[in-house]
């Protein structure tokens, strides 16, 4: 594969289009090289629940496949009810049995008020599905309201700094594959 067509697929967890998380992921593609096309996946209200019995449909194959032709995952995840979303969550299930995430690079954040349960949670998730996490590609942002500016931009530069040190070593992880 040539190194200008690497494909990185960035997935909110939020159904929200003006959450911080979306602002974060949007913050997390100014570190990402432009050799690099980052791709937002937008499927994620779509999805059926998940039932291993059932026949995955259109939107679950589309997840699949999007997830097949990355070289990277960015999950950027908020928290509820000190868990991930159950859409996130749910679309996480549905490669449980695919194995797209299997040695696939992913970099983890969560921007939430406090995050440290479903920060946990996700990456215990995602250890469940095989993914490659690098240890400098997990950012948990608490109190994440506060570190952005009314226009959705990060305004800490400590946040900036982990952001930008995850997205180095995510695409070094990708690059060392």
């Amino acid at each position: 594969m040539s190194h200008t067509s690497r494909k990185i697929l960035a997935i909110s967890g939020s159904l929200r289009t003006n959450s911080s998380t979306h602002f974060i992921i949007e913050a997390v593609r100014k570190y990402i090289p432009n050799t690099f096309t980052v791709i937002r996946y937008n499927g994620l209200a779509s999805l059926p629940q998940f039932n291993d019995a059932d026949e995955p449909n259109d939107s679950v194959k589309d997840l699949r496949r999007q997830l097949a032709e990355a070289d990277g995952v960015i999950i950027c995840s908020p928290e509820y009810a000190f868990g991930v979303p159950g859409a996130l969550k749910n679309a996480l299930d549905w490669t449980v049995s695919s194995g797209e995430f299997v040695d696939k690079p992913v970099a983890v954040i969560t921007a939430a008020t406090s995050g440290e349960h479903a920060h946990a949670s996700l990456l215990l998730t995602l250890s469940a599905l095989s993914a490659n996490i690098a240890e400098d590609a997990k950012v948990l942002i608490p109190f994440v309201r506060a570190k952005l500016d009314a226009n959705g931009h990060v305004k800490d530069a400590d946040t900036r700094q982990a952001l930008e040190s995850a997205g180095k070593a995510f695409i070094n992880s990708i690059q060392n594959i």
